[in-house]
């Protein structure tokens, strides 16, 4: 199984479109031959993870599916009403390389690379906040996304959430699996952050994955 996603940047004026496609495409993607799971994402800059945080002129899916399937999702009714849409399109098929946590009670990447790969690296992470913490999260968050943005090694970084308070994440994309130990485990205000999780119990739910980048197509 391979995970593959998808960021379109679209014009204002299709705003409505996306939020229709929003709400159909959470299910034709379920029912999409071979799909095993898939989420349809709103965007942002990844800096505050407030509703303010959102950018209404990106948005993307994550579909998890058989190799041989990628040529149909590519073409794919709900792909292809996007790409029709979309000013630009980028698309990054990736092979799991370790992922703990649940997203929506369920595991959905099954490591198949091993972790000493040595190429480019998607990271992304997903959380469930608890209501009773949203506003300490808020409050967490800066300092963390600011040591992100300067992190070595980076090259590239959005937030992504299926809906605008509550279930936050981030999609980046590092030189190598080096480059995102440094941050995790150096890093002063990760580490911080980390400890503030274990101390205030602030996620529902959440889930860290690592995936080796196999195909990259377009720009973020």
């Amino acid at each position: 199984m391979i995970t593959v996603i998808y960021f379109w940047r679209i014009k204002r004026v299709n705003i409505p479109f996306a939020l229709i496609r929003m709400a159909i495409d959470r299910i034709l993607l379920r029912r999409t031959k071979g799909v095993t799971f898939a989420k349809m994402l709103g965007c942002g800059k990844g800096e505050t993870f407030t509703p303010s945080d959102a950018d209404p002129t990106r948005w993307g899916c994550l579909v998890v599916i058989p190799e041989s399937q990628l040529v149909a999702l590519d073409g794919s009714t709900t792909i292809r009403a996007w790409r029709n849409k979309s000013e630009s399109e980028f698309r990054v098929v990736l092979d799991p390389i370790a992922a703990t946590g649940m997203w929506s009670k369920r595991k959905p990447f099954e490591p198949s690379v091993p972790a000493n790969f040595d190429g480019q690296v998607v990271a992304i992470t997903r959380a469930r906040i608890k209501a009773s913490q949203t506003l300490r999260f808020f409050k967490s968050v800066p300092p963390v996304t600011a040591s992100l943005h300067s992190s070595p090694g980076l090259i590239s970084t959005i937030g992504i959430g299926e809906a605008p308070i509550g279930l936050q994440g981030t999609f980046s994309i590092w030189e190598s699996m080096q480059a995102i130990k440094d941050f995790a485990y150096k890093g002063a205000a990760h580490q911080k952050a980390i400890a503030q999780t274990a101390e205030f119990d602030w996620y529902a739910e959440e889930l860290f994955a690592r995936f080796a980048v196999r195909e990259i197509r377009g720009t973020i």
